[in-house]
């Protein structure tokens, strides 16, 4: 991920649109999260899955804007229009936007993980926290105005800096393992687990499932391809590497899941996740193997989870996210490497150490945040309210309303 740069006049509004183009293909991956949410949880959770979202990324886009943003870059917009366009045709604040989407991932990977049971305005809250305080700090020391610091340390102990081009660590593995503390204070669902025995709660809708897993990676490839922040700087071998390892996603899901559907359309993201890291320096091939390791990580992750740990992670976003966000980390400094046809400058040392950073970061404020709201307002709707469904007992109104007609 690039950071601020000067352009020349020539280059400002084909960097701005081609920054716009990315942003909107990254914001339409947020109904990609919401429909994956949907086709997972119980019809009568639906429509929370999508109010959910939504307000999340609301009250992550004015939170960033104003908070999240100026942390990660040292750059606020609180400032007349004339200075917001600048010399640039307003870089900065497209960049914003495209930023943005990524910071706003971390509540709705999050949403996934803790469906069913949790409250709204609790969830809205942690939200802003970690989209506009806590993502944006870690950002600025990968990416932004602070990455001195600790890349700066990296380097010194591993001989490269952290490489993490389009965020496998940076916003997938931080999201999802801020998520893991907040599933396990919450607790499993209703029924999920009875005197020890797992009891599998079933999914809503297939379809709705596959139509979130297409429109997030139909969307990832703004989120790699425009991660070079310039339109100079694009690279056609970012948008291969995230093709090659989607479909080593699917493959690898298909065979290890024996051709579950819910499994291999998550595939497809476990792929995209695992190449964020190091699409701009592998070789396809090495991509591809990417996402087939990150698919069976994620199947056999995920039943380690449910059934042998028992965490009621509903969605699986610490698999998937966290767990194999983690392994796009690793993978950039294994792959990347020039002696397996990459471009080099990374080391596994360095890549070990700067994914070590992020699970230490994300499980120290998901425990601190949801530890402080379970223990002030709650976390988690009663027994009443969780049987009658949070469409119901939040919303007050169901997916199909013409049901509850009598």
């Amino acid at each position: 991920m690039n950071g601020m740069s000067s352009m020349t006049p020539l280059g400002n509004s084909s960097d701005v649109l081609f920054l716009m183009l990315g942003a909107v293909m990254v914001f339409a991956m947020h109904a990609g999260f919401a429909f994956l949410e949907v086709g997972t949880v119980r019809k009568k959770n639906q429509v929370n899955a999508f109010v959910k979202i939504l307000t999340d990324w609301s009250v992550s886009t004015v939170m960033y804007f104003l908070i999240g943003f100026p942390i990660a870059y040292g750059i606020n917009f609180l400032k007349p229009v004339k200075q917001l366009l600048g010399d640039t045709q307003g870089y900065d604040i497209t960049h914003f936007f495209f930023l943005l989407c990524f910071a706003a991932c971390i509540p709705a990977i999050i949403s996934g993980g803790i469906a069913e049971r949790a409250k709204f305005w609790p969830q809205v809250t942690a939200g802003a926290i970690f989209a506009g305080l806590s993502y944006p700090l870690f950002e600025s020391l990968i990416w932004g105005k602070n990455a001195s610091l600790l890349q700066d340390v990296f380097k010194r102990v591993g001989g490269a800096e952290f490489h993490d081009y389009a965020g496998s660590v940076v916003v997938h593995s931080i999201g999802g393992w801020i998520a893991l503390p907040a599933v396990i204070i919450l607790g499993p669902r209703v029924g999920r687990y009875l005197s020890g025995k797992s009891h599998p709660i079933p999914i809503s809708n297939i379809p709705f499932l596959a139509l979130g897993s297409w429109i997030l990676a139909i969307g990832w490839f703004g989120f790699n391809v425009m991660s070079a922040g310039h339109l100079e700087k694009i690279s056609g071998v970012v948008l291969v590497n995230s093709l090659m390892a989607m479909v080593g996603g699917v493959l690898g899901a298909l065979i290890s899941s024996k051709n579950d559907p819910g499994f291999v359309h998550n595939g497809a993201l476990a792929g995209l996740i695992a190449i964020c890291a190091g699409s701009d320096i592998m070789h396809p091939l090495f991509a591809f193997v990417t996402g087939v390791i990150a698919a069976v990580i994620f199947v056999f992750g995920f039943q380690i989870e449910q059934e042998k740990l028992k965490i009621d992670d509903v969605l699986g976003v610490w698999p998937l996210h966290g767990v194999i966000g983690s392994w796009g980390g690793i993978a950039a400094g294994l792959f990347g490497q020039e002696a397996l046809g990459g471009l080099g400058g990374v080391t596994i040392v360095s890549q070990l150490a700067g994914t070590a950073s992020a699970i230490v970061f994300a499980l120290v404020n998901g425990f601190l945040v949801y530890s402080v709201l379970a223990k002030t307002v709650g976390i988690r709707l009663d027994r009443e309210q969780e049987m009658q469904g949070a469409d119901l007992a939040i919303h007050s109104i169901g997916a199909y309303p013409e049901d509850h007609v009598r």
